[in-house]
């Protein structure tokens, strides 16, 4: 597992909050964020940043915030993930 790092479309809101809205792979793909579930900051050393639980379509899954960059954990080999847009 490694971090790729992302471009993250993304609202400030006047009280500082952020959320992200879309991912944008390096290759240009796109994915919007449905819905943001929950953010976290690490307990122990599990992780770097914010980790915010966030909905791609109907899958759950995790994009993290260290300052001002996003990135996501991927495994060495590549996942293709297909969302139903309908």
């Amino acid at each position: 597992m490694r971090k790729q790092y992302v471009s993250v479309e993304s609202i400030c809101y006047p009280d500082g909050s952020i959320r992200p809205m879309r991912i944008i792979w390096e290759d240009g793909r796109t994915w919007d964020i449905t819905r943001v579930l929950h953010m976290a900051e690490p307990v122990t050393d599990e992780f770097e940043g914010i980790r915010y639980t966030i909905l791609i379509g109907s899958a759950e899954k995790y994009i993290y915030r260290s300052g001002l960059k996003w990135y996501v954990i991927v495994s060495e080999e590549p996942i293709h993930v297909e969302v139903d847009s309908s």
